[in-house]
């Protein structure tokens, strides 16, 4: 869980260079509306974007598991892009290779979580 957690507080401290310090050089990062990123020189190249326009206010691991080389975390994210807060829930699954991060996958809530009640909501 190691890397994973040091990952995290890479993106909460707007730290590229921890950040990269965790990944693979051929590694592939997914974010959970759908961009893909290869290698560490694309996810630099991302992070260098995404920070002179953003904030991660807090990213806060709820959960978390390692089995032999793969990591879970469940997750509170806060972040300002572009002057607009937001927070949602989410989940990461990483890959480890050589004691590096080689494949993330994040995945994220889309709706408010709720209590079933035995009818849907519309």
């Amino acid at each position: 869980m190691d890397q994973l957690q040091a990952y995290i507080d890479g993106w909460r401290r707007h730290d590229i260079g921890a950040v990269l310090a965790t990944l693979n050089d051929d590694c592939i990062i997914t974010e959970s509306y759908g961009p893909v990123y290869h290698g560490r020189e694309r996810v630099e190249q991302w992070m260098t974007t995404w920070l002179a326009a953003g904030s991660v206010d807090a990213w806060k691991v709820t959960s978390g598991a390692a089995l032999n080389h793969v990591l879970l975390a469940e997750w509170v994210f806060s972040c300002t892009w572009r002057g607009e807060a937001a927070t949602f829930e989410g989940a990461t699954i990483a890959r480890l290779r050589d004691g590096k991060i080689s494949y993330l996958r994040e995945y994220a809530t889309t709706a408010s979580l709720y209590d079933w009640t035995g009818a849907w909501r519309e």
